[in-house]
């Protein structure tokens, strides 16, 4: 039986979101996950996955990863953790800013190796995937492969927008502007790949300002 071409798109995402819900501590939920989803990108994904055929975009790609970090923390910086505390953040349909990580997990040298990887490298793919290369895409025609990678319309543009803010509960307005951001490259570029990496870029960046400052809320 032929597989539908959006199994490649949406399936690491799906997997991705249902293994957060196994009965398993986190020390050994964490690498589950990581070689769960791991190897559903490498069977299911891999003819999808972009690579980069150019250095500008690179570079740029680069500093709007690094953009996206600087947004993202930027409110708590300015305002200090009472922002994040405000009804608007904090309440019962998004959540609580609050890591459920343990003290015995953050000094976990095995787990955290693993959620760095993850963060850096499987998120930004699966992710990217599912709400750039198939939803955005989807949205315009539910023949998804005919419409050209960053085809812009401004339903799919905004919709992805605002389900990728949904997706990061209390970070919901930082997520929103990560999301238009990362929607606009795709539309600049045409290539996936570019999202990708400015994706990684932030979150690698994310995972070094969580792990050098302590900064564990930003681990849900």
């Amino acid at each position: 039986m032929k597989t539908s071409p959006a199994v490649a798109y949406i399936l690491p995402f799906a997997v991705f979101i249902a293994l957060r819900w196994l009965p398993f501590p986190p020390e050994w939920l964490a690498p589950v996950r990581f070689v769960a989803v791991a190897a559903t990108l490498a069977v299911f994904s891999r003819r999808v996955i972009p690579r980069h055929d150019s250095l500008k975009p690179v570079l740029s790609s680069i500093l709007l990863g690094a953009a996206v970090l600087a947004i993202w923390i930027g409110p708590d910086l300015l305002w200090g953790h009472a922002y994040r505390d405000s009804w608007l953040f904090h309440n019962s349909l998004m959540g609580v800013a609050r890591s459920s990580l343990s003290v015995h997990l953050q000094s976990n040298a095995f787990f955290i190796v693993v959620r760095v990887l993850e963060s850096a490298i499987l998120v930004p793919v699966l992710e990217e995937l599912f709400w750039r290369g198939w939803l955005m895409r989807w949205m315009i025609r539910p023949d998804f492969e005919s419409v050209p990678m960053g085809q812009y319309t401004a339903l799919s543009f905004w919709t992805a927008a605002l389900l990728f803010a949904a997706e990061h509960g209390p970070y919901w307005e930082v997520g929103l502007i990560a999301g238009v951001a990362y929607n606009w490259w795709l539309v600049h570029t045409r290539n996936l790949a570019d999202c990708i990496l400015a994706h990684a870029v932030t979150n690698a960046l994310l995972a070094g300002y969580v792990l050098v400052f302590h900064q564990w809320q930003y681990w849900l």
